[in-house]
C-alpha cells in the first residue's frame, strides 16, 4: 500500500493550489437535527431526488453527502451551502455552474463518503467497503480486462478479495475522472491490483497516450474499506481532510 497523509479533523480547508488535491473523509450516519440542517441547504431539484429513494436509509445518505457536499465546497467558493449551484455533463457528472477552476467528485459506500476537489485537474474518486457477500471473480471475469484477469488469477486465494476491491476503485476513479461513466467500458483499459502494487493507470486501448496523462493514489478511508484516486497530470500533493468530526452534532 502507498503511504497515505493522517486524516486530519479541519473547520476550514487549507489553501488549495494547481498542485495540491484535498480529499475529505465524510461521516453519512448523522442526528435528525443535523440531517435536517443539511437538508435545508439543498436545491428543490435535489430534494426531489433524495425523496424518490425507497429506503430511508438511502435517502438520510444521500442528504448526508449532497448537505457535506455544499458546506465544503462553500468553504473553498466562499459562501453561503444552499448558493453552491450545480449542472450536469451529458453524462450526468455534476459539476459547479459558476466559471471557477475548482473540480470535485464524490463517492460513497456504505455509511462513509468520500470528496475529492482539485484546482484545475479532473479527477475521480471511489471507494468501497471490502465484502465477503460478492461474487468478485465472477464479476472480474465480466468486467475486467484480460490482463487484470491474469493478474488476478496469479495471487493466492486469499488475496484476491482485496485485489478485486483495489481494482474496482480505481477503474471506478478513472471512468469518473474522464467524465464518461459507464459509457466507457471497463474492460478498454488495465490498472493494477496486485496488494502492495502502487496504485496506477497501466494503458488504455481507446488511446495509447491517454494512460500518460493520468495519475492515480490509493487511498484508507477506514479499517475494511479501499478507495482510489485518479488525477489528471502529476507531481501533486494530497491533503486528507476529515469531515466527521465537524457534522457529528
Amino acid at each position: 500500500m502507498q503511504p497515505h497523509p493522517e486524516w486530519q479533523a479541519a473547520a476550514a480547508p487549507p489553501p488549495l493550489t494547481v498542485d495540491d488535491i484535498h480529499v475529505w473523509r465524510i461521516a453519512l450516519e448523522l442526528r435528525d437535527a443535523t440531517l435536517a440542517q443539511m437538508r435545508e441547504t439543498l436545491a428543490e431539484d435535489e430534494r426531489q431526488r433524495a425523496d424518490r429513494f425507497h429506503f430511508e436509509k438511502d435517502r438520510r445518505h444521500f442528504i448526508a453527502g449532497r448537505g457535506a457536499l455544499r458546506a465544503i465546497l462553500s468553504r473553498y467558493l466562499g459562501r453561503h451551502a444552499q448558493d453552491v449551484r450545480f449542472a450536469y455533463t451529458n453524462y450526468g457528472k455534476p459539476y459547479l455552474a459558476e466559471e471557477t477552476v475548482l473540480r470535485f467528485n464524490l463517492a460513497h459506500s456504505h455509511g462513509l463518503a468520500l470528496l475529492a476537489v482539485t484546482h484545475g485537474r479532473e479527477i475521480g474518486v471511489d471507494l468501497e467497503l471490502i465484502r465477503d457477500n460478492l461474487e468478485g471473480e465472477q464479476l472480474a471475469e465480466r468486467f475486467f480486462s484480460p490482463r487484470e484477469v491474469d493478474a488476478l488469477r496469479t495471487l493466492a486465494p486469499e488475496l484476491r478479495r482485496e485485489a478485486f476491491f483495489h481494482c474496482w476503485t480505481r477503474k471506478e476513479a478513472y471512468i469518473k475522472a474522464i467524465g464518461k461513466g459507464l459509457s466507457m467500458a471497463l474492460d478498454q483499459f488495465d490498472v493494477s491490483l496486485r496488494p502492495g502494487e502502487p496504485a496506477a493507470l497501466l494503458a488504455t486501448h481507446h488511446d495509447p497516450k491517454e494512460a500518460w496523462r493520468w495519475s492515480m493514489r490509493s487511498l484508507v478511508p477506514n479499517e475494511g474499506y479501499v478507495g482510489a484516486l485518479a488525477v489528471e497530470g502529476d507531481s501533486w500533493r494530497l491533503w486528507c481532510g476529515d469531515w466527521l468530526e465537524n457534522q457529528k452534532s
